[in-house]
């Protein structure tokens, strides 16, 4: 049983959050920790995946970024959606399933930290077929439209609704 945490990038965590990284193939799908890291302001907050299997060594395995101005450089979400960016696992760690399990945790997580927030959206690359599984099997729903911005070709907008079951 996988047992996985979602936490906010805290200044402990930064030096091993620094080290993560993906294959060489995935670079473009991907940015570097490095330029990902420097994203980091206030509106775009640092995420960190945790592997929680041994408590006394957990171990981080992915990041990801919440853009809190995503509707600001999207005209597809409104002011009230978030935007998941540069979510990766780290390449030591792909093929155990972190990746879904952490995309399965979203939604919970972000009502939790962002409470006003009402949906997330995301692009992932059309040339990324596998990412795109996982995040439908974390809740997320190809809108049917494609954004066309991106360096590495066009990328599917997806979206998940995190006010599910409120009126």
């Amino acid at each position: 049983m996988m047992n996985l945490g979602l936490q906010p990038l805290k200044d402990k965590n930064y030096t091993a959050a620094s080290q993560l990284n993906v294959y060489q193939e995935q670079v473009g799908f991907v940015e570097t920790i490095n330029t990902i890291l420097g994203y980091i302001d206030k509106k775009t907050h640092g995420h960190i995946i945790i592997n929680k299997e041994e408590p006394d060594n957990e171990e981080i395995v992915g990041f990801f970024l919440i853009d809190t101005n995503y509707s600001r450089i999207y005209d597809f979400c409104s002011n009230h959606d978030l935007g998941l960016r540069s979510f990766f696992i780290d390449k030591n760690h792909q093929g155990h399933g972190y990746g879904k399990g952490a995309v399965k945790l979203l939604s919970d997580y972000l009502l939790n930290q962002y409470a006003t927030a009402s949906s997330v959206y995301l692009t992932v690359n059309c040339k990324n077929p596998s990412a795109k599984h996982c995040y439908e099997q974390g809740g997320f729903i190809d809108t049917g439209e494609l954004y066309f911005g991106g360096d590495f070709g066009p990328q599917h907008i997806m979206k998940l609704s995190l006010n599910i079951g409120l009126a």
